[in-house]
C-alpha cells in the first residue's frame, strides 16, 4: 500500500459479478456502496492477493491491485474464466488518494477511517500524507510485507478490515476461512504494538526468552507484529529494539 505502484484491471461483461462473486472473499452486491476490499485465496484457503474492486458503468468492476501481483492475479482470472461471459483487460487508470476533502466521484478507503479516498482517472499521485505511519497505527498488512503465500486472512484481520463477508457463499478457499472464523479461536495474528528503538523487517520477537511472534512494518513509535497471543507480553523484544503490546 505505502509506495506500491498499483494496475488498475477492468473485468466486463455480462457474467462479470456472477464471476468474481465466486472467486473473491467480500461480497459484491456491496458494490452499491462504494469501494469492497477483498482477496482472492487457494483452495487451502491462503492469501494470493488483495485488491479493492471498484463499481464502473455497465456492470463492469475495476480492481485496483499492487502492481507485482497484477500479471500473475490476470492469469488466475483468466484460468477461472472457462466459458464466462467476461472480459479481463488492463487499463490505463491511476490512482490518487488523499485524507483532506474528497473530490468528486472518490470512494472511502473500507478498511479504516483514517486511510482517506481513493480516486481513480487519468491521474495519480497522493495529497503527500504520511501513509505508513497510518497504516501502521491501523494495523493494515502491505502485500510482501505482512501479507505473504503463508498468510491466512483472518490473522490479518481482513474481518476488522472489512474484507471478508461470512453470508456471502461460496468462493474459493472459503471452507478453510469459515471453519477458522466458526469452529476456532485464533491463537496468533497481526496486532499494533509500540516499538522503542528500529528492527528490519522479519525480525523475530521474545518474550521472557520464548519465540513470541515477529515484528514487520515500522513507523511513528510503532510496528505490526504477528503474534502468539499466548506468549506476547506487555514487553518483548525484537533484536535490539523494545516491543510492547497492550491487548
Amino acid at each position: 500500500m505505502s509506495g506500491t505502484e498499483r494496475r488498475v484491471l477492468r473485468i466486463s461483461g455480462d457474467e462479470a459479478h456472477d464471476f468474481l462473486q465466486g472467486l473473491v472473499t467480500n461480497d459484491l452486491r456491496k458494490l452499491d456502496e462504494g469501494l469492497v476490499y477483498a482477496a482472492m485465496l487457494t483452495p487451502q484457503g491462503k492469501y494470493l492477493a488483495d485488491f479493492f474492486l471498484v463499481p464502473e458503468g455497465d456492470g463492469a468492476v475495476l480492481l485496483d491491485v499492487a502492481a507485482p501481483l497484477a500479471p500473475d492475479l490476470v492469469k488466475r482470472l483468466s484460468l477461472y474464466k472457462l466459458r464466462a461471459k467476461v472480459a479481463i483487460d488492463e487499463t490505463d487508470l491511476k490512482v490518487r488518494r488523499g485524507t483532506g476533502p474528497a473530490p468528486e466521484g472518490a470512494f472511502s478507503d473500507p478498511r479504516h477511517p483514517s486511510l482517506g479516498w481513493r480516486l481513480y482517472g487519468a491521474e495519480g499521485g497522493d495529497d503527500g500524507t504520511n501513509w505508513e505511519v497510518l497504516r501502521v497505527a491501523a494495523c493494515v498488512p502491505e502485500t510482501g510485507v505482512e501479507l505473504t503465500p503463508d498468510t491466512f486472512i483472518l490473522e490479518a484481520g481482513f474481518e476488522r478490515l472489512n474484507g471478508v463477508d461470512f453470508r456471502k457463499g461460496c468462493y474459493v478457499g472459503q471452507e478453510v476461512t469459515a471453519r477458522m472464523h466458526h469452529k476456532t479461536e485464533l491463537k496468533k495474528g497481526l496486532a499494533t504494538v509500540e516499538v522503542e528503538g528500529a528492527a528490519p523487517v522479519g525480525t523475530p520477537i521474545e518474550a521472557g526468552g520464548k519465540a513470541a511472534g515477529t515484528l514487520y512494518s515500522q513507523a511513528g513509535g510503532r510496528g505490526i507484529a504477528y503474534l502468539r497471543y499466548d506468549r506476547a507480553g506487555e514487553t518483548m523484544t525484537a533484536g535490539d529494539a523494545r516491543v510492547r503490546w497492550h491487548p
